[in-house]
């Protein structure tokens, strides 16, 4: 079984991947296609985490990106199975223990819902205007990771000496709904995959076309193992774009397009390389086309998976 999950339009709008239609677009239109999602049995809904954009960067990524905790807890609100994914939040942008009680206090409202995705981030200006050492982002993720296992595990006053954090006796409840939030890393750098591997639950590739695909899975496979890590361990990837039936506008040549069974054949190559949890994103030119592809997919492609 292959589950599936759909990052949210809407929540962040870069022109690699927004449609037109999402610029006037709002919570209403952010609840209405969380919600078709959960009722097509989508294993999660996805956030994007930037707190601000430079100018420069701005024409091409724009500066619409919700925050992902306020946005994720919205729709903890008007959902009731789908699980709610950080992908990814740049977690190196804040201290450990504000991170842990924001996320953990998600996971207590949404049920035990939440996975958290992380990631080290590209805008150096916002490492920047925070305080954040851009160029150790690397370094500063690898022991945010550390101190979060902590400070979202079980204990109600968790202990973590690092070089950059260092905390012990301060408590802090909610708790997590979870006894183990499950904590994917994204990415596909080499220091991503082996960050991903070493430290992570699962990892959120982002963007590895088909073909790159099962050599950085084998990459992962061998790392852990040469580690000794063992237990449950997620692999994602996301899927080209998708369009179920045959469209009557043009959807792009990366699009595939095409009845549920032919689609659901080429989905499942996916599986065949050891993948466990597809992203898939549709092409659309309005909501109510959007949530008809998630019903469709759903209903029709989702059972092959």
């Amino acid at each position: 079984m292959t589950d599936y999950g759909i990052q949210l339009p809407v929540q962040s709008q870069s022109t690699i991947y927004a449609e037109p239609w999402e610029a006037a677009a709002g919570p209403a239109d952010l609840l209405d296609i969380a919600r078709a999602a959960d009722r097509a049995g989508f294993a999660y809904v996805a956030t994007c985490d930037h707190v601000a954009i430079p100018r420069r960067l701005a024409p091409a990524m724009s500066t619409v990106w919700y925050d992902p905790v306020a946005t994720l807890a919205y729709l903890a609100a008007a959902t009731e199975r789908v699980r709610l994914l950080s992908h990814v939040a740049v977690v190196g942008l804040r201290h450990p223990l504000l991170t842990a009680k924001q996320y953990a206090t998600l996971d207590h409202l949404s049920g035990g819902r939440l996975i958290l995705g992380v990631g080290a981030g590209h805008v150096q200006e916002e490492f920047e205007v925070l305080g954040v050492d851009f160029a150790g982002r690397g370094a500063v993720l690898d022991e945010s990771i550390d101190a979060l296992r902590k400070a979202l595990g079980p204990e109600e006053f968790p202990e973590h000496h690092g070089k950059l954090y260092d905390f012990e006796g301060l408590g802090q409840r909610p708790r997590p709904a979870q006894a183990h939030v499950p904590l994917w890393v994204g990415g596909s750098s080499p220091a991503a995959v082996r960050r991903a591997a070493l430290k992570g639950d699962g990892w959120l590739p982002q963007g590895d076309p088909r073909d790159r695909l099962p050599g950085q899975i084998v990459r992962v496979r061998r790392l852990r193992a040469e580690a000794g890590r063992e237990g449950p361990f997620t692999i994602g990837a996301i899927a080209e774009p998708l369009y179920v039936g045959t469209p009557a506008w043009d959807t792009g040549r990366r699009t595939l397009t095409g009845p549920p069974e032919q689609l659901a054949e080429s989905l499942r190559a996916y599986r065949a390389m050891g993948v466990h949890q597809i992203q898939v994103r549709f092409r659309s030119r309005s909501r109510a086309e959007l949530t008809d592809q998630i019903a469709a997919f759903g209903a029709d492609i989702g059972p092959h998976l």
